[in-house]
């Protein structure tokens, strides 16, 4: 039996990422923003002037883990910092607060993740782009 899978199109990668940045802008945050697909491959990236080179991995690293484990970079760093550390075992996971499944239908269809400030200033960025294709 053949299904139909949504997905997250350039259209709508654009989308997402005028809104993460637009969010960005209205705080005077420098990030970098990366969007993967369900596959937890690059759809688009952009690190805004200002932003320090460290953070193109790290968001990159936190969309793909939110997509791979399909919940917000946030619950794995609480897992971890509850005590279970083995999640720090599994290779190329970035379980810091800042990347966040794109949900569509009750599907994750891809992942933003975004670095360059505090944590929870890169989710607020992360959540508002989430939502410009949610909605």
């Amino acid at each position: 039996m053949l299904g139909t899978t949504k997905y997250i199109t350039l259209e709508g990668a654009q989308k997402m990422m005028a809104a993460g940045e637009a969010e960005a802008r209205r705080n005077n945050w420098n990030v970098a923003i990366a969007i993967v697909d369900a596959g937890a491959n690059l759809i688009m990236f952009q690190k805004m002037d200002g932003t320090q080179i460290g953070s193109v991995q790290v968001a990159m690293g936190k969309a793909r883990t939110a997509v791979n484990f399909k919940r917000p970079t946030k619950a794995l760093e609480d897992m971890i910092s509850g005590g279970r550390t083995g999640f720090l075992a599994i290779d190329g996971i970035v379980p810091i607060q800042g990347g966040v499944p794109v949900v569509i239908d009750g599907n994750v269809v891809g992942a933003v993740g975004v670095s360059g400030v505090m944590s929870s200033q890169d989710e607020q960025v992360a959540m508002t782009a989430v939502r410009a294709v949610e909605a």
